[in-house]
């Protein structure tokens, strides 16, 4: 059985965290799987990803039994396995939807945040977990979830380490939408094939002027939405775009 299991359909690709006996927790060898997984999404066939989790939970970050002799470094761990994974979810130029089915908790829920979108299982439940065994938040935790909820609401959570349902999450906005658990994997299939079907380069540009307007001046911010915006319109999409417009009829986008 492998860490990390990938398939296809069409131009979608669902990266699938496979340790279900151990609720998907990270070891060294899910690492290693992860990023091959997120490099073989960088082709450019594929045009929408979903990552989600095997059997009844999404991921309940380290698996502490990695941890039975001594942890080493936990900052040269986390730079080594966790970081490069993290960003390399972020470089992707394309839709990532994170498809939680059940239990996030540590760094499941840093990944999770890490990634564009979010839809959660009526069943799945989110745990910052951290300051439950006296850590912090890592693997992007303090910096994803902070933007997503602003930072009184993260301090609080991350520092009750309570957990919240899949409704709480929704109401909070950490997530975007809740569906019945059998329902999960079809509307992920649904959202990813509708994202899919949009301008990959122009939702790739558009990741990119998000994560940097975080710390941007607006003239930086304005300087490089001119940057990306001439280089927008010299893709394919946005010809095709302009033509089904003016033709009045659905543009058909190939992600070029």
């Amino acid at each position: 059985m492998t860490e990390v299991e990938t398939s296809r359909d069409g131009s979608v690709m669902t990266i699938t965290l496979n340790r279900p006996d151990v609720l998907n927790a990270f070891n060294a060898a899910m690492h290693r799987a992860l990023g091959a997984a997120l490099r073989e999404a960088r082709g450019d066939d594929v045009r929408a990803v979903v990552l989600t989790g095997a059997g009844r939970g999404f991921c309940v970050g380290q698996d502490l039994t990695e941890f039975r002799e001594e942890p080493g470094d936990i900052g040269e761990r986390l730079r080594g396995n966790y970081h490069p994974n993290v960003l390399a979810i972020r470089a992707l130029e394309k839709p990532v939807i994170a498809a939680v089915n059940g239990p996030a908790a540590g760094a499941g829920v840093s990944f999770a945040c890490a990634c564009d979108v979010r839809i959660a299982a009526d069943s799945a439940t989110f745990v910052p977990a951290f300051i439950n065994i006296g850590l912090v938040p890592d693997s992007g935790g303090s910096y994803f979830v902070s933007r997503l909820l602003g930072y009184a609401r993260a301090f609080e959570w991350m520092t009750s380490g309570r957990r919240l349902t899949a409704a709480e999450a929704h109401a909070w906005g950490l997530v975007s939408e809740v569906v019945e658990a059998d329902r999960l994997t079809a509307r992920a299939a649904e959202l990813a094939s509708s994202l899919a079907g949009m301008p990959t380069r122009g939702i790739g540009m558009t990741k990119r002027l998000l994560d940097h307007a975080a710390s941007a001046t607006l003239d930086e911010q304005l300087e490089l939405e001119a940057q990306l915006q001439s280089a927008a319109t010299r893709t394919e999409d946005f010809r095709e775009g302009v033509a089904a417009f003016l033709d009045k009829r659905e543009p058909r986008f190939s992600g070029r």
